[in-house]
């Protein structure tokens, strides 16, 4: 039975704006939100707080499977809650990210998650923000967007994310990291990183994020029958 519940795809590469974007229509349009891109962290740091060996596959993957978590955007910065809790600043070390790399390479954790990444789909909607969730986890989305912008342009924004957190970067380095990345994500063999054939492309590359907004929530309210205020 096909699930009447709608949803919107949010694909790409990092730094075009997905999750500014992502943030703004749940927000806008009172939906759930899901931020694909943390699961793999949150399943890591959820088996940690258990005790568990990261090498327990089955443990894990029943783990990933009852992942208590929310996505809770907000003006400024989205709020990650697991099991009640707060992690956003946890989420982000080095440790859980050294976990997560461990516990993606587990077929059953992946194949967990990727029912758990479906559950998330509630009235009155959703927001998914990824890599393949036109493609892989909700093909079936009733409007799929997918965005894009030049290395360089995206390579200045984590350029100036870095520097405003007080870190040292590297913009030639930032560009050449960005760039070897997406042509390794576009070669995989699994859920390589690629449109939909139905998703809306826009480039942001020198676009102000209300214009990038105003585009999607335009696609929405035409698309989906939304009705929207502009």
């Amino acid at each position: 039975m096909r699930n009447p519940v709608p949803v919107i795809t949010v694909d790409g590469p990092s730094g075009v704006g997905k999750g500014t974007l992502c943030q703004w229509l749940a927000l806008r349009l009172g939906w759930h939100l899901l931020d694909s891109g943390a699961l793999y962290r949150l399943t890591a740091l959820a088996a940690l707080h258990r005790g568990l060996a990261l090498t327990d596959e089955a443990a894990v993957a029943a783990v990933a499977a009852a992942l208590d978590v929310a996505f809770l955007p907000g003006v400024d910065e989205m709020r990650i809650l697991l099991d009640g809790a707060e992690v956003g600043a946890v989420l982000r070390s080095e440790t859980t990210g050294d976990a997560a790399s461990r516990v993606a390479v587990l077929p059953a954790v992946r194949a967990a998650l990727l029912q758990r990444q479906r559950d998330f789909r509630r009235p009155p909607g959703l927001i998914a923000d990824g890599r393949d969730m036109g493609t892989v986890v909700f093909p079936e989305a009733g409007l799929k967007l997918f965005l894009t912008a030049s290395a360089a342009e995206r390579a200045q924004r984590r350029y100036k994310q870095l520097i405003e957190k007080g870190m040292d970067a590297n913009l030639a380095g930032l560009a050449e990291e960005i760039a070897a990345r997406d042509a390794r994500d576009a070669q995989r063999t699994v859920a390589p990183l690629r449109p939909a054939a139905d998703a809306e492309l826009l480039d942001t590359t020198g676009m102000p994020i209300a214009r990038v907004c105003d585009w999607a929530l335009t696609l929405a309210a035409r698309r989906l029958s939304i009705p929207v205020i502009p």
